[in-house]
C-alpha cells in the first residue's frame, strides 16, 4: 500500500488524513485506524478488519478509486458484527449481524464508499453507492 498525506497550509493545527491505495488483499491493524483506503486494482480482493473485541475506537473509510470488472472488493469482519446501512441507488440497504461488505464488480462507481467505526462490540457502517447492487452487506 502506498501512503499519501493530505497537507493543510494555514496557521491552525489540523489532523491530516492518511490516504492509502489498496491494490490487493490486506489485513488491517489498529495502526491503520483513521485511514482513508482507496480500492485501486483492476480485480478486487479482501480487506480483513481487526477483531471487534480489540477495536473500540477504530475507524476506516473505503472508497472505490478504480473500476474493477472481475472480482468484488470485500471488507470482512471476523465475526457477524457489522451493523448499519448504506444508501445504494437511492435505497437503504440494511445490515444486521453481517460480516462482509462487498463493492460489487461491474456495479461499482468510482467514489462509492463505506465508513466503519467500532465500539468494541460492533462495527457500525454507513456509506453510499451510485448504482443498484453497488454495495451489499451479507453474512457469508
Amino acid at each position: 500500500m502506498s501512503t499519501t498525506y493530505l497537507a493543510v497550509t494555514n496557521d491552525e493545527e489540523r489532523q491530516l488524513a492518511v490516504v492509502e491505495a489498496v491494490t490487493g488483499a490486506t489485513t488491517l491493524t489498529a495502526e491503520d485506524s483513521g485511514k482513508v483506503l482507496i480500492l485501486k486494482a483492476a480485480a478486487g480482493a479482501q480487506v480483513t478488519l481487526p477483531a471487534v473485541a480489540t477495536s473500540a475506537g477504530l475507524r476506516f473509510k473505503f472508497i472505490v478509486g478504480l473500476a474493477f470488472a472481475t472480482t468484488d472488493w470485500t471488507v470482512k469482519a471476523l465475526t457477524n458484527k457489522i451493523e448499519g446501512s448504506v444508501l445504494v441507488n437511492g435505497a437503504h440497504v440494511a445490515g444486521v449481524n453481517e460480516n462482509t461488505i462487498s463493492f460489487v464488480a461491474s456495479a461499482e462507481s468510482i467514489g462509492d464508499f463505506a465508513e466503519l467505526v467500532c465500539d468494541g462490540t460492533n462495527w457500525y457502517v454507513n456509506g453510499s453507492g451510485v448504482t443498484a447492487g453497488a454495495i451489499t452487506l451479507t453474512a457469508v
